[in-house]
């Protein structure tokens, strides 16, 4: 892959969704470089929103369609950063 691709989803609830986005990065584990997941906590909350950022590996196009199927779940956005000859 002459390209570094990095996702960014927003869980708008992860708590709701997360079953449904594990699966999926699941299905794709083996084009998942690199994964790291954010939220909000302090010592009196723990935000139900969350980042993830992926850093992806392998056939440009199994992770793009990685990319649509997590953004067709309701509460989940995704942007995409494509790094030419990275």
């Amino acid at each position: 892959m002459g390209k570094r691709i990095v996702f960014g989803v927003l869980l708008g609830n992860r708590f709701v969704e997360a079953g449904a986005v594990q699966k999926i990065f699941t299905d794709y584990g083996c084009n998942i470089k690199t994964r790291l997941g954010l939220h909000e906590v302090d010592a009196t909350s723990c935000s139900p929103k969350g980042l993830i950022l992926l850093e992806m590996f392998g056939d440009e196009a199994k992770c793009f369609e990685m990319a649509d199927k997590l953004s067709a779940i309701e509460g989940v956005g995704i942007q995409k950063m494509v790094f030419e000859n990275a």
